[in-house]
Order: C-alpha cells, then structure tokens, then sequence
C-alpha cells in the first residue's frame, strides 16, 4: 500500500511570499489572523513566536487550500504543524486552530522572557549532540533528520556548547538558532498548564485519519490535548515520526508550505518514498 502522507511545517518554514499566499488564497484567513492577534503577523513574523506561529498556521492552512484540500491516509505536523494537521484531518475547526495557536505563541513569548534560553541547531549523530547537551546542562529539542538535532537550554549552557564546538578539532558543527526561548525544553513547563487550559476550551472531534504526535511518534488518542500541551516541553522525534508514518504505509509525502523544510527532511531521512512541495505563488506566477 502506498499511503498519502500530508506534511504540515512549524516555526522555522517561514518564507517572503507568505502573506502573498494567504491574500490569494485566503484572504477571510488573512482578516481573522489580524483580529486574533491584534495586529497583521505577517508584518511582523521576524519580531518573534507570537507572530511566526500565527503566520505559518494560515500560510500552511493557505497551501492546503491550494492542493484541494485533499484528504491524506496519514497526517504529520512538525511541532506547531501538529495543530494545523488536526485541523487538516477535520479534527479542530480552522477558528479552534488559529485561537490555539495565538495562545501557544503568546505563551511561549511570554516564556521566553520570563526564563531565558537558546536553542543551538548541532550537526552530529544523536549520540554525539546528547553528550554534547549532557556536557552543558541542555536537552534534546528536536530530532529532525540524521545528524541535524537541535538542542535547548539556558543561553549559559548554549554558548558553552558553542564555546566548545569552535574549540573542537573534531567535524562537530553548531549554529545558534533566531529564537528568544528554549522551546521543547523544562524551562517552558510554567506555560504548559495555561495552554491546556486553552486547549480544554475547544471542541476536539475524531480525524479523518491518523495524526501523528511529535511527543509519542504515534497517532494522537481520542483526546490530544495532553500531548499538545505536552510538546512545549518534550523533544520533537520528527525522525521516529517519519519511520513510524512509513512502516504504517507512508510513501507519497506532500508539504503544504509554507517554506520546503519538511520535505528535506523527508528526503535525508527515508528511502523508496516520492516528495512534493509546492512552489511559492510568487514563484508559479512569474
């Protein structure tokens, strides 16, 4: 059985033409957005997660528009992109979606003021960058593809880590990443209550098909809320999702966009599979 697997991006796929898109495509999306946050987020994607994650949901709810909004055998999102597959596989309606994940980049903008950190993308063997974060008191945030982990902390232990890497003769490679907090890491734990409590507020309906969760690397239950709220401080084990959507018959990959991230990953991660993304609208219609 070859299996359609639907990709949905998170924070970090971020591209010029995304607002482009969502006026096109989606131009109700583009309004609402603008209410829910309080300003156009578009304007302001480089100011920060409150922004960027409003963004890329509507980009992303905007290309799945483009493609028909087809219905996958199987859904994947990458961290925000879980959010956004739920509401791809009917599960969360579009306006439950963008209320929640306005609260999630509030929350974790406020997180990151409230306790400081980094995050230090390490190009190196799981096992190399574990004892890399071991070494300077940093967790495991995402595992993305083979040897492209990111790892998060307190900015003490992250420009370690980085003091280290430069100091090294060995191949290991670092590269801080433009975040202001350390997602995926204990030092969100305080937001993590006040984003379930967000969460219990909306209505959850069964989906058309598997979701796949970042935290458990297996399909959401009947209630996703716990793992939702669960992954501001639990890894992404984008590696283990990908060959758990692949054992389950996964060959046919498609990425709404925005940006073409998931789709690389794919590629450095399976075998024997066919990727597609679709090109920005400014690109197809020039």
């Amino acid at each position: 059985m070859s299996n359609f697997v639907l990709l949905l991006p998170g924070q970090g796929s971020q591209e010029p033409g995304m607002a482009a898109t969502v006026a096109e495509l989606r131009p109700d999306l583009a309004e609402r957005v603008t209410g829910v946050v309080g300003e156009d987020p578009f304007a302001r994607v480089a100011d920060g997660t409150r922004f960027a994650q409003p963004a890329i949901f509507c980009a992303a709810i905007a290309g799945f528009e483009r493609l028909g909004r087809p219905d996958a055998d199987l859904y994947a999102g990458h961290s925000l992109g879980e959010i956004t597959a739920l509401v791809a596989a009917g599960a969360l309606s579009e306006e439950d979606g963008l209320r929640i994940v306005a609260e999630r980049g509030r929350l974790m903008d406020r997180a990151a003021v409230e306790t400081p950190g980094g995050m230090l993308a390490v190009r190196a063997g799981r096992g190399e960058a574990e004892a890399l974060a071991e070494r300077h008191h940093l967790v495991v945030a995402n595992d993305n593809a083979p040897k492209q982990i990111v790892l998060s902390g307190p900015l003490a232990g992250i420009e370690a880590a980085e003091a280290e890497a430069a100091a090294s003769e060995s191949a290991l490679r670092v590269k801080r990443l433009a975040v202001a907090g350390a997602f995926h890491s204990p030092l969100l734990e305080h937001v993590v209550e006040p984003f379930l409590a967000v969460l219990r507020e909306v209505e959850m309906r069964p989906p058309r098909a598997p979701v796949y969760s970042c935290v458990t690397a297996a399909p959401f239950g009947d209630d996703p809320r716990e793992s939702l709220a669960k992954a501001l401080v639990s890894p992404v084990r984008w590696v283990e999702v990908l060959k758990a959507v692949h054992a389950a018959g996964g060959r046919s990959f498609v990425e709404t966009g925005p940006g073409k991230v998931l789709s690389g990953l794919v590629r450095r991660t399976l075998d024997d599979v066919e990727v597609s993304a679709p090109e920005p609208v400014e690109a197809a219609s020039a």
